[in-house]
């Protein structure tokens, strides 16, 4: 590990006190856990999208907010669910965030997780999937965002202007951008689908299968898989991993509040999601020592560049940042964090 963000679920409710936010005081809320993470030296601040949903959605105004307001940290998602984008418009937006954030984003696209809706994607216009979850819909999108936001022309130009035969790009172009990108994958076989296609892996908060090993085991498993695709297919970059953990370090009486979650989710859980049975982590909690102890033992978190902390967004920033500066202070340095003051985050070369 070499650094560290969190990731919100972005959920609220109707405004009836604390630990309850509306949908403005949840975005303001999120804005300011991003200003005060980016001073505590944390690396990223990514964002969960759902669609139908009380909770963040299209997440390109929040993420352009917090771009502006910040100065080092990354920006970005986990993940922007593609059978609901328009791929187009998608990579115009992208890049003009990726402009303002001066090259700090990092957005994470999957098919992404079960929605509230039944086919919720046909209701924004996407139809035709002859796949009950919509996956060959969010791949044939993804195909033409890549495209796009790598300069290829999509469209032929007006000749009265350009001439015969000529074609256009999108615009803006964000260098770089297409690097930044990553896939949000909950199996080992789309793993390595991502290594193949040359984007970084953002490795889901849940498995879609259910083998031996603990969850740490398998998500490892699923890194080193997605690293073998990634250099059998011939890319010469460094990729970047990601894994997310729900890690409270409990520091004095204000953070037992966290305790119990740790009482409760010590275990990996085993439930069926979208007609997969899947496995969740389990919940860390405890003392900073215990909590060094316990993650440098957990394989994917070791073996993969980027931790990505879990919050619960709803309950305000005061609390939130103090288990990021918590995390930060006690926990991360013993782990071989290098802070957003250090520079952007880099993969771990692959041999």
């Amino acid at each position: 590990m070499k650094a560290f963000g969190f990731l919100s679920f972005g959920h609220y409710g109707s405004g009836r006190g604390p630990g309850d936010p509306d949908a403005r005081q949840s975005f303001k809320d999120a804005i300011e856990i991003a200003e005060g993470a980016d001073e505590l030296g944390v690396n990223g601040a990514y964002f969960r999208v759902h669609h139908y949903a009380r909770q963040s959605a299209s997440p390109m105004p929040l993420l352009s907010a917090i771009a502006a307001r910040t100065r080092r940290i990354e920006v970005g998602t986990g993940v922007i669910d593609m059978r609901y984008e328009n791929p187009l418009y998608f990579a115009e937006e992208a890049a003009q965030l990726d402009l303002i954030a001066d090259g700090r984003v990092a957005l994470g696209v999957s098919r992404g997780s079960p929605e509230p809706a039944l086919r919720g994607w046909e209701s924004f216009g996407y139809t035709g999937s002859e796949d009950p979850r919509g996956a060959d819909i969010a791949r044939e999108h993804f195909e033409k965002f890549m495209r796009a936001i790598k300069g290829e022309p999509m469209t032929y130009a007006d000749p009265a202007q350009y001439g015969a035969g000529a074609k256009l790009a999108i615009e803006p172009q964000s260098p770089g951008l297409a690097e930044r990108i990553w896939w949000g994958a909950g199996s080992a076989k789309t793993a390595e689908w991502a290594g193949e296609q040359g984007v970084n892996l953002m490795s889901s908060t849940l498995l879609t299968e259910a083998n031996e090993g603990s969850f740490a085991e398998q998500q490892a498993e699923q890194l080193r898989r997605y690293r073998e695709a990634f250099r059998a297919a011939d890319h010469t970059r460094t990729p970047r991993t990601s894994v997310s953990r729900s890690v409270f370090p409990i520091v004095g009486p204000e953070d037992e509040i966290f305790s119990y979650m740790g009482a409760r989710e010590s275990r990996d859980q085993v439930g069926v999601i979208d007609g997969f049975t899947s496995v969740f982590g389990r919940t860390y909690a405890g003392s900073p020592d215990t909590l060094v102890e316990q993650l440098k033992q957990d394989q994917a978190v070791m073996e993969s560049d980027t931790l990505t902390l879990t919050i619960p967004s709803q309950l305000g920033p005061e609390l939130n940042l103090r288990i990021l500066e918590n995390f930060a202070k006690y926990v991360a340095p013993e782990l071989g964090w290098q802070p957003n003051t250090e520079g952007p985050v880099t993969g771990y070369e692959i041999s």
